[in-house]
């Protein structure tokens, strides 16, 4: 049934007709509560050495008879590539551990290099960009010509050819995982989950928003008149979410919408405890900033955006030891949203504003709670693919949904829709 209705022409139909229900029955307001949560892929993240091997297998694994034969004539490691798993080796051994590296590199550099420039069929095409980038990410020549393991973690790497879309993510600097991040709005009111999206385990969450509130930020740039209901909306949107949405690019996109905008921003900070960056005076407007000892510095532009540099005027300066450590003195960066940024922090030093985030932001902890029950299959992806898995997930938060109407006691009528009033 869930392959069925991926392939349909609407797969999140039922997700729609569920929570089109809701509203007809007068529970979706105009506040969201946005959140995300690590959704553990379904297959076992790949080490160097099985990710290269297994990319090999794929790639010969698409071909023809004709064309098979050909490729694996040009294989040099006694492997044919049939079979899943590790290749043998006396892995405490680090020459013969090195050999065995070079010798899948250049078993993948001759099956690359023997494809370049044909027409290739889809599936072919993908397995050797597959191929190309496993080996580009994880593998580095050497002065001596011998490929060996690269020192780095590539930016966007793949941890497995089973299911290329997963990758490694962080919900905190202390806890990673591999797979992806599910992503919700939900009305903090009815507790209903009013959006959802799946992105790779690697992606912020801030670069979620926009899938999550298209609705509501096309509703509130719709001319009055143009929508039914009208988008003259006396309620305006009010999006909560914690500092991961309080990025300077999210408040802008909000200030923008006319939202009301109820995300945390982190302070600033200063290693060693020294002089953070809101310890010192930007003066936008004018296009400068002082010191906390009063000194002044033009901010000049650059690509992001502007930086003052203090520079000769650090040194004998006092205050300088719970400034700096640079023997060039201090610099100070204003991104593109600075003033985003100064208005988000003054905002939310409102004691009201504190006890309105409080109260109402945590609600999306215990909606996710419901989502990741072991009775739904907890946080393990049952299937591959980012596709799949948000098909999946948007399938998930209709029933979840679905759970919560019957808990209201949502009922049909003549009518329509309507909550029991008890």
């Amino acid at each position: 049934m869930r392959a069925r209705l991926r392939a349909s022409e609407d797969p999140d139909r039922i997700f729609r007709a569920v929570l089109d229900v809701a509203k007809r029955a007068g529970l979706v307001g105009r506040r969201r509560v946005l959140d995300s949560t690590a959704l553990y892929d379904a297959v076992a993240t790949m080490d160097t050495v099985t990710l290269i091997r297994s990319a090999i297998r794929g790639l010969l694994a698409v071909c023809d008879r004709d064309l098979g034969a050909e490729l694996r004539g040009l294989l040099a490691r006694v492997d044919e590539y049939r079979t899943a798993g590790k290749p043998v080796c006396d892995y405490e051994d680090r020459q013969a551990r090195e050999e065995m590296i070079d010798a899948l590199a250049r078993d993948a550099r001759a099956l690359l290099l023997a494809l370049d420039g044909r027409e290739l069929s889809p599936g072919l095409e993908q397995a050797a960009g597959l191929l190309a980038t496993v080996i580009g990410q994880d593998l580095d020549g050497g002065e001596d010509g011998v490929f060996r393991i690269a020192r780095r973690v590539a930016k966007d790497r793949i941890i497995s050819t089973v299911d290329p879309d997963a990758r490694h993510g962080h919900k905190t600097s202390a806890r990673g995982f591999d797979g992806y991040k599910g992503h919700v709005a939900v009305d903090p009111d009815s507790e209903l989950i009013l959006a959802t999206t799946v992105t790779a385990g690697n992606v912020g969450d801030g670069q979620a928003v926009d899938a999550l509130l298209a609705d509501d930020l096309a509703e509130q740039d719709d001319p009055p008149g143009a929508s039914d209901p009208p988008s003259g909306i006396e309620e305006p949107l009010s999006v909560y979410g914690d500092s991961a949405y309080g990025a300077g690019s999210v408040l802008d996109t909000l200030e923008q919408a006319d939202a009301e905008i109820m995300c945390k921003v982190q302070a600033p900070n200063a290693p060693g405890g020294r002089f953070a960056k809101d310890a010192f005076g930007v003066d936008l407007d004018a296009g400068t900033v002082t010191c906390p000892a009063g000194r002044t510095a033009p901010l000049r532009p650059i690509k992001d955006g502007h930086v003052a540099h203090f520079g000769l005027a650090c040194q004998g300066c006092p205050l300088a030891e719970r400034c700096t450590t640079s023997s060039s003195g201090r610099s100070i960066h204003v991104g593109l949203y600075e003033q985003q940024l100064q208005r988000a922090r003054a905002r939310q030093a409102d004691p009201a504003w504190k006890t309105d985030y409080t109260a109402t932001r945590p609600k999306v902890e215990r909606k996710i709670g419901h989502l990741m029950r072991r009775r739904h299959g907890g946080r393990r992806a049952r299937v591959r693919g980012h596709i799949k898995v948000n098909a999946d997930f948007t399938l998930l938060a209709a029933a979840v949904n679905l759970a919560r109407l019957a808990t209201l006691g949502v009922t049909g009528n003549a009518n329509g829709w309507t909550p029991n009033s008890a």
